[in-house]
C-alpha cells in the first residue's frame, strides 16, 4: 500500500484507539459497567487500549516521515493527525454521547486547525 494512504489510515485507527482510551471509559460508566472499578483499574483499563494507539501511531510516523523516505513533514504529520483527532472525536462525542454538534463547536474546530496551521507557516 502506498506511504499516503497506510500513513493516514493508520493515524485514523490510532486515533479512535486514543478516542476510546481517553474517553471510552467515560461510557463504561454511564452504562454502569465500570462504576465501582477502583481509578487505577480505570487508568489500566485506558492504558491497555492505548497500547493499540501507539502500535499504529509510531508506524504512522514512521512510515509517513520524509526522514524516512515518507511523503510528510514532521509538520504535515501533526497536523494531519490533529484534524483527524478532532473528526474522530466529533464522531464519538455523537455516537456515544449523543452531543448534538452546534455551529460555534464547528467553528471552534476550524479555529483550532486554523490555529495549528498558522503555527507552523513561515
Amino acid at each position: 500500500m502506498n506511504a499516503v494512504i497506510t500513513t493516514i489510515l493508520f493515524l485514523i485507527v490510532s486515533n479512535v484507539f486514543m478516542t476510546l482510551a481517553w474517553y471510552g471509559h467515560l461510557k463504561l460508566q454511564d452504562t454502569g459497567i465500570s462504576s465501582n472499578w477502583p481509578l487505577f483499574a480505570v487508568i489500566l483499563f485506558s492504558w491497555g487500549i492505548a497500547l493499540f494507539e501507539y502500535c499504529f501511531q509510531v508506524p504512522a510516523n514512521r512510515i509517513g516521515f520524509e526522514g524516512n523516505g515518507g511523503p510528510f513533514s514532521l509538520i504535515q504529520l501533526k497536523v494531519m493527525q490533529e484534524v483527524i483527532t478532532l473528526v474522530v472525536f466529533v464522531v464519538f462525542s455523537m455516537v456515544a454521547f449523543h452531543v448534538e454538534i452546534r455551529w460555534n463547536h464547528i467553528l471552534a474546530f476550524f479555529l483550532l486547525v486554523a490555529a495549528v496551521y498558522l503555527v507552523f507557516m513561515k
